[in-house]
């Protein structure tokens, strides 16, 4: 299997770092390739924009999404996208390992999405969901954060992680027809002890060894919807 762990935490030292080196140590030991984009040491760009764009189908206004099909159809897509590009394209699997920051990732993970996951491939049109540009990968998160497992959940304060974690689960990752499976969590990573981190490294390995057995998130099939997206058994 090919893996694309795209990682993001701005200290090479952090637990998140422990996390993505891990996961390199214990899927190489399973035979697999694994290629890591690390976007901070990368000093990725994460800000769409006109530069993105080798030609442009319309000069004078930018509509971000129609430029990026116009720039994969005739390979003018910026070189940094293009390579992050090619390297989803040769991923079974892609791990996002990031820190929670505000209910979601940081930002510069959000630019790598904004820019890497192009309309015209990954996604557009009828190319959504169980037909998206990336049906047949996989996706992950291995996300850490400072709440403790009972501020999550059905009575918890913050809410449910899973729902509150729906424009990335969801809006990014089915979205573009991914499998999505269940997130691996690293729970009060700042303020545990070194052996808690431990456990929760080892715990990561055991989530990463039992990959197969894990069943996905459910997200929509085109199959219950007319060709205006309207469900059919609201129609029928």
């Amino acid at each position: 299997m090919n893996v694309l762990i795209v990682f993001a935490h701005n200290e090479p030292r952090s637990f998140n770092a422990a996390m993505k080196d891990e996961a390199l140590r214990v899927l190489e030991g399973e035979g697999h390739q694994v290629q890591v984009s690390d976007l901070y040491a990368m000093n990725f760009n994460p800000v769409a924009s006109a530069a993105d764009f080798g030609s442009r189908a319309n000069p004078d206004y930018l509509v971000y999404a129609l430029e990026q099909r116009h720039a994969f159809n005739t390979g003018t897509l910026a070189p940094d996208i293009a390579a992050e590009l090619e390297k989803v394209k040769w991923a079974d699997l892609i791990l996002f390992n990031f820190p929670i920051y505000w209910y979601g990732m940081p930002a510069i993970l959000k630019g790598w999405v904004d820019r890497v996951f192009v309309s015209g491939f990954c996604y557009g049109g009828r190319r959504i969901y169980d037909q998206g540009g990336l049906k047949g990968k996989k996706a992950m998160l291995a996300v850490s954060l400072g709440g403790q497992a009972h501020m999550f959940g059905p009575e918890g304060i913050h809410g449910e992680l899973e729902v509150l974690l729906q424009p990335i689960l969801r809006g990014m990752l089915g979205y573009v027809g991914c499998t999505v499976l269940p997130p691996y969590v690293a729970w009060h990573v700042p303020y545990v002890s070194d052996a808690e981190r431990a456990e929760i490294l080892d715990g990561y390995r055991r989530h990463l060894l039992s990959l197969d057995a894990r069943a996905p998130l459910r997200f929509p099939s085109l199959a219950d919807y007319d060709q205006n997206l309207r469900p059919k058994a609201a129609v029928d």
